[in-house]
């Protein structure tokens, strides 16, 4: 599905379901690098189970145009757009990773938006490493496999998806591979410049959930527990063992959280 926002060709993923004024929304936000297709498993579920479901890709990733956007605030207010043209007045905000800190950023500045809240993958501040940073400014493969690497826990490098025909690895460095030039230094160097004031989180109402990898080696499981800790009600769920690519590693773990923050209860 296609709308314009900001005068370019965006695209999002519905779920293969259809929209209805009278069905919530739920908006999903992808990491850096990757586009709407890491939300296929989830978004078909909610576009099934009564929701409008909205998987963005945004500007210059997947199948959107438009410029990068160079910092977590543009891509919070870039958002806020977005969901103007898609004449939804207030959402659930599903991120993972970069997602996440759209996520914190738009609950934080717009709260008249949000609905739930719940975080994959997060931390803040989210820094990046030098190395890390280089390779992806040169366009080299090593930020690839590096990125790659060190989302996986042990047990997700071994292999054994949960779900058929699924390679857990593999998926994440295609889509990485996939990506136009800058792309993925431009995300993580906006990951890595996000330093919001200390007490933003204290702004955000919505009821919030925050999904931990017990062996997260991209973000800080402890930092992913402290922002839990500032947001008032939020609720944690750890998966272990799990990396920083839960959406691959433990995909029914992650909808089963998501499903159960949907219906107003979560176990942690």
């Amino acid at each position: 599905m296609y709308c314009e926002v900001g005068g370019n060709k965006t695209f999002y993923s519905n779920g293969n379901g259809h929209i209805d004024a009278a069905q919530p929304s739920i908006v999903f936000l992808h990491g850096a690098g990757m586009d709407h297709s890491v939300w296929v498993f989830p978004a078909r579920y909610f576009a099934r189970h009564g929701y409008n479901v909205y998987a963005l890709d945004l500007p210059g990733h997947g199948r959107s145009e438009g410029k990068l956007l160079t910092g977590i605030a543009a891509m919070s207010d870039w958002l806020l757009a977005a969901l103007a043209q898609l004449n939804v007045a207030s959402t659930s905000l599903v991120g993972h990773s970069m997602g996440s800190l759209i996520g914190l950023d738009f609950a934080a500045r717009y709260p008249q938006h949000v609905d739930k809240l719940a975080l994959l993958g997060t931390s803040t501040p989210m820094p990046v490493g030098p190395p890390l940073i280089e390779a992806a400014r040169m366009d080299h493969h090593d930020a690839i496999d590096m990125v790659n690497t060190f989302s996986h826990s042990s047990a997700g490098q071994l292999g054994g998806s949960e779900n058929p025909g699924m390679c857990m690895t593999m998926s994440g460095q295609r889509l990485l591979e996939q990506a136009g030039e800058q792309v993925l230094f431009t995300d993580l160097s906006a990951c890595n410049g996000f330093t919001p004031e200390p007490t933003f989180l204290r702004n955000i109402s919505a009821s919030t959930l925050v999904i931990v990898g017990a062996q997260d080696k991209m973000t800080s499981p402890v930092k992913a527990r402290q922002i839990a800790d500032s947001i008032n009600g939020a609720q944690i769920v750890t998966l272990n063992p799990c990396g920083h690519a839960m959406l691959t590693e433990q995909p029914n773990a992650v909808l089963d959280a998501l499903a159960e923050m949907m219906r107003g209860y979560c176990v942690t």
